[in-house]
């Protein structure tokens, strides 16, 4: 594959690479990722993404656009302001954001990142 080549981001694609959030504040979330595709500097990742219900702390250096395919997920700010989101949501977290992920039901998002 050549830096300029389109790339699908379709089932079964890349192995999925297993982990746990750091700084845990509740329940036991397990994650998968499925990363597409990053480019040759390494600043720009796109993929898939997985979680089981968990609670956990984050700190974001990176811009990162969301889109829900399935499940609930619950951020909240570090100054307490929670917001809500479902299947079929988008949003944008952006570098410096601080607070809490929540996944309440299960959730699998498509994820694109900016590392500057």
């Amino acid at each position: 594959m050549s830096a300029t080549d389109i790339v699908r981001i379709a089932e079964p694609g890349p192995a999925a690479e297993e982990g746990t959030p750091s700084r845990v504040l509740s329940g036991e979330p397990r994650t998968k990722t499925r990363n597409y595709y990053a480019d040759s500097a390494e600043h720009f990742y796109a993929g898939i993404w997985e979680s089981t219900p968990g609670k956990w702390q984050v700190e974001y250096s990176e811009h990162e656009l969301v889109h829900l395919l399935a499940g609930r997920v619950v951020l909240t700010d570090a100054n307490g302001q929670a917001q809500r989101f479902g299947p079929g949501d988008m949003f944008v977290i952006p570098a410096g954001f601080r607070g809490t992920w929540e996944t309440v039901e299960s959730v699998r998002k498509l994820y694109a990142i900016y590392q500057g």
